[in-house]
C-alpha cells in the first residue's frame, strides 16, 4: 500500500542546529525528514484515537542556512508532492548576527473554501501571504504566531455540516458543532489541507495558543457559565476531545526538543501501542484541575523573549477569587518576564487583548462588578446575564489580573535592564489596532504596547464595527467613566491611548525587531494581494 501523508508537514521549531516537523500518517510508519545538506531526523508514529502522528526532531543543521527538506514514510517520499506548485519547503536557521527578527501574527481563521469556490468573507490573509512568499514578493517571516481560534468547533462550515450529518443526527446536541475527537480531526483537515496553508506551515516555523472557539464560544466566561455547561450531556466529551486534539495538533509542536525529551506525557504516549487513554486522562485533569497543567510556554528568539500565555484554561472562576491566571501560572509568568539583560524586547502572546477600547474595558469591568454584587443582589443576575450575552470576559473583566499585568509591566519597564519594548500581541476582537500604556509616574523606559490583529479570515458584523469605533471615541470614554462610577470601580494603574486603528478586514501584523529597534506593519488581504495600511516605527534610532 502506498504511503499517505494525511496532514502536514508543519515546521514547528527551528534554532541554529535543530528543528521539529509534525505530521500525520495513514498508518503506523517510520518517518524520516531528510534535508538536502545531509541533516535529518527519524521517528516512529504514535497512535491517538486511530490516528498516527509523529513529531520528528531534525539535527545536524548549520546556522544561517535555508535548506530544502523532504518527508519519507517507510522510505517512500511523500513530501513535497510531485505536482507541487510551490517552491521546496525549507528549514531556515538563524545565525549569530542580528539580521532582524520578523514575527507575523494574527488570530481567528475560519477555514477558507477551495480556491475555485466563492469566499463570502473575502481573501484569507494567510493564503495571500503564502502566495506572495512563494512568488518572492513578500519576505518570509521568521516565525508565525497563531493567537487563537485556529479551528472553529462551534461554527462549522456547510461542507463540514454535511459531513457531520452523515455521522449523526444534527437535531440532537451538540447539533452542528463538533462532538468528539474524530470530528475535531476533520476541522484540522479542512483548515490545514488548504494548499497555500499547507505549504506555508511547512516552511515557516509556527507557535500557537488556543482561544475559545478552539473549544466553544466564551469558554470559561464565569463560574455560572461553567456550572451550566457541565450540566449538559455532551460537554464532557467535547472538552476532552478539544483538549486532546489541541495537545496533538498545536501544543506539542510549541515545545523545544529539550522540553520534548523531558515531557512525561509525550514519553508515555510514544511508549504505548495506543496513547489515547493516557492523553484523555491528562485532558480530564486539565479540565477539572487546571492549575495542574501549564499550556503557557516560553521561547527565546535571539534577544527577543516570547511568552505565550494561556488566557482560557488557567482561569480561576470563583466569583470572590476571579483571576485570568491561577497563582502558579501568574508566578511562572512573573519569573519568565523579569529582565536580566538577556533580551531587548519582551513579547507577551495572549489571545485576549490586555488593553481594549475604553468603553469596552469599563463595560467588562462594570459587568463583573455587578455580578459579584458590588451594587447589591438586585444587580447580580443582570451583571452575569450581560457578561455572558455580550462576551465580556477579557482581561478587564478580571480586574485583579489586569492590574497584576500592569504592575508587572511597570516593574519591568522601569528596571535597570528594561527592554526597549514590552509588546502584548493579541487577537480575538475581529479588528486591528495599536495602543500604548503609560504609568502615572511617567518613568517607564520601555515602550509598553498593545498590538491587536484579527481576524485572519472571518466575518466582522456591522454592529461590531460600530461598537469598537464607539469604544475608542470621546463618547466612548464618557460612557466608560459613567460605568466606572456606577460600578464603583477604582482607577486603573495605567492609562492608555489608541495609536492606530481600528482597522477591519482579513489581516496580519508583522513586527520586525533588530537590536533595540522595532517596527510594525499591518497588511490587509485584498483580491490583488496584501495591502499595507500601517507601516510605523515603534522605537527611535
Amino acid at each position: 500500500m502506498a504511503a499517505e501523508l494525511r496532514l502536514g508537514p508543519l515546521l514547528r521549531y527551528a534554532d541554529q542546529h535543530s528543528a521539529t516537523v509534525w505530521i500525520e500518517a495513514d498508518r503506523p510508519r517510520e518517518v524520516e525528514v531528510r534535508c538536502d545538506d545531509g541533516a535529518s531526523g527519524t521517528a516512529r508514529t504514535w497512535q491517538i484515537a486511530g490516528h498516527h502522528y509523529a513529531l520528528v526532531t531534525v539535527t545536524g543543521l548549520r546556522p544561517g542556512t535555508s535548506i530544502p527538506y523532504r518527508v519519507l514514510l517507510d522510505a517512500e517520499q511523500v513530501w513535497p508532492p510531485p505536482d507541487s506548485a510551490f517552491p521546496p519547503s525549507t528549514i531556515h536557521t538563524p545565525d549569530d548576527q542580528d539580521n532582524g527578527l520578523r514575527v507575523a501574527f494574527g488570530s481567528c481563521r475560519w477555514a477558507a473554501p477551495p480556491s475555485d469556490g466563492h469566499d463570502p468573507i473575502g481573501p484569507d490573509a494567510l493564503d495571500t501571504l503564502a502566495k506572495q512568499i512563494a512568488d518572492g514578493t513578500t519576505p518570509r517571516p521568521d516565525v508565525l504566531l497563531l493567537l487563537g481560534d485556529q479551528v472553529y468547533a462551534d461554527e462549522t462550515s456547510a461542507p463540514t455540516r454535511a459531513w457531520l450529518a452523515q455521522r449523526r443526527d444534527l437535531s440532537e446536541p451538540p447539533w452542528d458543532q463538533v462532538a468528539d475527537y474524530e470530528e475535531y480531526t476533520h476541522l484540522y483537515y479542512e483548515s490545514w489541507l488548504d494548499p497555500e496553508i499547507r505549504w506555508l506551515l511547512s516552511t515557516v516555523p509556527s507557535l500557537m495558543i488556543f482561544d475559545d472557539h478552539d473549544v466553544i464560544d466564551d469558554w470559561n466566561t464565569s463560574h455560572a457559565w461553567r456550572q451550566d455547561i457541565r450540566e449538559t450531556a455532551w460537554w464532557s466529551e467535547r472538552i476532552l476531545s478539544g483538549l486532546t486534539s489541541y495537545w496533538v495538533h498545536q501544543h506539542l509542536g510549541n515545545l523545544s526538543p529539550a522540553e520534548l525529551a523531558t515531557d512525561p506525557l509525550y514519553t508515555a504516549v510514544r511508549a504505548t501501542a495506543d496513547g489515547t487513554e493516557a492523553l484523555r486522562a491528562f485532558a480530564a485533569r486539565a479540565d477539572t484541575e487546571p492549575a495542574s497543567v501549564r499550556w503557557s510556554y516560553r521561547r527565546d528568539l535571539g534577544r527577543v523573549r516570547l511568552l505565550m500565555v494561556d488566557s482560557r484554561a488557567a482561569r480561576v472562576l470563583d466569583e470572590d477569587q476571579r483571576a485570568m491566571l491561577d497563582p502558579a501560572e501568574h508566578d511562572w509568568l512573573h519569573r519568565q518576564a523579569l529582565p536580566d539583560g538577556s533580551f531587548d524586547h519582551l513579547l507577551i502572546g495572549t489571545s485576549l487583548p490586555w488593553l481594549l477600547p475604553h468603553a469596552v474595558h469599563y463595560a467588562e469591568e462594570w459587568s463583573s462588578a455587578l455580578a459579584r454584587g458590588e451594587r447589591g443582589l438586585s444587580w447580580t443576575a443582570r451583571g452575569e446575564r450581560l457578561r455572558q450575552a455580550a462576551d465580556l470576559e477579557h482581561w478587564s473583566a478580571f480586574r485583579h489580573s489586569f492590574d497584576a499585568l500592569a504592575h508587572l509591566f511597570t516593574d519591568i519597564g522601569t528596571s535597570p535592564d528594561a527592554p526597549a519594548t514590552i509588546c502584548v500581541l493579541s487577537g480575538d476582537v475581529h479588528h486591528a489596532y495599536t495602543a500604548e500604556a503609560h504609568s502615572p509616574t511617567g518613568d517607564l523606559t520601555s515602550r509598553l504596547l498593545q498590538l491587536t490583529c484579527s481576524p485572519i479570515h472571518n466575518r466582522v458584523p456591522a454592529y461590531m464595527r460600530l461598537a469598537f469605533r464607539l469604544g475608542w471615541s470621546p463618547a466612548g470614554r464618557l460612557l466608560g467613566r459613567a460605568l466606572a462610577r456606577h460600578g464603583r470601580l477604582s482607577p486603573t494603574p495605567v492609562t492608555w491611548r489608541k495609536l492606530t486603528g481600528p482597522w477591519f478586514g482579513n489581516q496580519l501584523m508583522t513586527l520586525t525587531l533588530r537590536g533595540r529597534t522595532a517596527s510594525l506593519r499591518l497588511d490587509q488581504a485584498t483580491p490583488q494581494g496584501l495591502h499595507t495600511v500601517v507601516d510605523t516605527e515603534l522605537t527611535e534610532g
